[in-house]
């Protein structure tokens, strides 16, 4: 294969200039440690408020997995409707839920305050059962949403499959229209610029080395000086580093890739993916995959767990071609243009988490639904920070720590977490 070792999304982007030699301020109101939706949007939430702001982000803004994704604006949270119910009661349950559709909300009134160009439709998205008792399981999650959160879906029946995807491996499948595709790496763009023009102040290539203090009097050592800060979000997610340990050793970095191809011809495309949805399959190992605005096959999944590297990349371009023609055979001679790879974060609870950790808010845990909940935890925690009132639906949830105190950040365990995975998904 030849293809570009880089996002797709990063072919249409620009990001504003930053000024590369700007002197940092000796003193804000909130410091916020990355520049990734999450502390964009805390950025951009606090600066409207009138609150001194400034966000250090170690490599350039939207580095990361913000600007890496898939684009998939997905309603719900990683566990399904009856693990939310059992393990947080039905009033909680039902917060969380109706949290992961206001976010995609969210998403849609941002953009359109802000004018940010970023492909952004709701498109809805399909979960496709990899096995019978799969297809099983979406009609009792589809009776379950509607009568615990009253929130509409349909189930696809396998015979009538053919009108959402052009694949013949699925036994059925579930639509919600709620659900959004967007260019992410636009969006991203788009916050930095409105967080800008809000007077948030935004610095790149500024790791932060070092945190100390307490609440109303922090300072963030960077390799240019010292911040001083009443407060610090940490926005960090699957990059969190040794100079937030406490939240470090509560999440575990996954890798993700992705592949593109070449822009697919009219009639192809048609045939893929009819309606044009966010399409995800229901293994454990699961693959994600869509259309991109210009018509390429958008291509995803956890080919490994490890975060990525030129090797991983490679690897997993081959891997996820293999799974791409098994799912669309059609595709066969059609050219992957670009592959990367990207860090995402899990809690191991599997849920997200906001509030405060050792002083510091924090909000981490989006386990690919990111787009779309770190739009809601960013604009919450800004707001909180800058004396706003905002409702945080995931108040009191710690993110929990390895069993033992087996992990201090460093996921030693992801090879044996990837033999479990394939086994579930043998069994299950």
């Amino acid at each position: 294969m030849t293809y570009r070792e880089q996002s797709v999304w990063l072919e249409r982007v620009s990001f504003p200039a930053l000024p590369a030699a700007a002197p940092l301020p000796e003193r804000v109101d909130v410091a916020v440690i990355g520049g990734g939706i999450t502390g964009l949007t805390a950025a951009l939430a606090l600066a409207r408020r009138g609150a001194r702001v400034v966000l250090l982000e170690a490599k350039s803004i939207g580095w990361g997995a913000s600007s890496r994704n898939g684009g998939m604006v997905l309603s719900g949270l990683k566990l399904d409707a009856v693990t939310l119910l059992k393990r947080y009661g039905r009033e909680r349950a039902r917060r969380m839920f109706a949290a992961s559709l206001a976010a995609i909300d969210l998403v849609a009134q941002i953009v359109a305050e802000e004018q940010i160009d970023c492909a952004f439709v709701r498109s809805g998205h399909l979960l496709v059962a990899v096995k019978r008792s799969h297809a099983a399981g979406l009609v009792a999650e589809a009776e379950i949403l509607q009568r615990e959160f009253d929130h509409a879906v349909q189930v696809v029946p396998q015979h009538m499959l053919h009108e959402e995807i052009g694949s013949a491996i699925y036994h059925g499948g579930l639509v919600d229209p709620m659900s959004a595709a967007i260019d992410p790496a636009r969006y991203t763009a788009g916050l930095a610029a409105a967080a800008l023009r809000r007077g948030a102040q935004l610095v790149a290539n500024t790791p932060v080395q070092h945190v100390a203090g307490q609440p109303g009097a922090f300072r963030l050592t960077t390799p240019r000086g010292v911040v001083q800060a009443t407060a610090v979000l940490a926005a960090t997610a699957g990059y969190t580093g040794a100079a937030l340990p406490a939240l470090q050793r509560r999440i575990v970095p996954l890798g993700s890739y992705c592949i593109a191809t070449e822009p697919l011809p009219d009639d192809l495309a048609q045939s893929v993916s009819p309606r044009n949805r966010m399409i995800f399959d229901s293994k454990h190992f699961l693959y994600y995959y869509r259309l991109t605005p210009d018509q390429r096959m958008l291509f995803g999944g956890r080919a490994g767990f490890f975060p990525e590297t030129p090797t991983t990349v490679r690897e997993s371009a081959a891997l996820l071609q293999r799974g791409m023609l098994a799912v669309f055979p059609q595709l066969r001679g059609v050219q992957v243009a670009y592959a990367w790879g990207g860090t995402l974060d899990v809690c191991f609870d599997m849920m997200p988490h906001a509030g405060k950790l050792a002083g510091l808010s924090y909000a981490c845990g989006y386990a690919g639904h990111g787009v779309a909940m770190a739009t809601m935890l960013g604009t919450i925690l800004g707001t909180r920070l800058a004396g706003g009132a905002a409702e945080n639906p995931f108040e009191g949830l710690e993110p929990p720590q390895a069993p033992l105190g087996l992990y201090d950040g460093r996921p030693w365990f992801l090879p044996l977490a990837g033999i479990w995975y394939r086994i579930l998904d043998i069994l299950t």
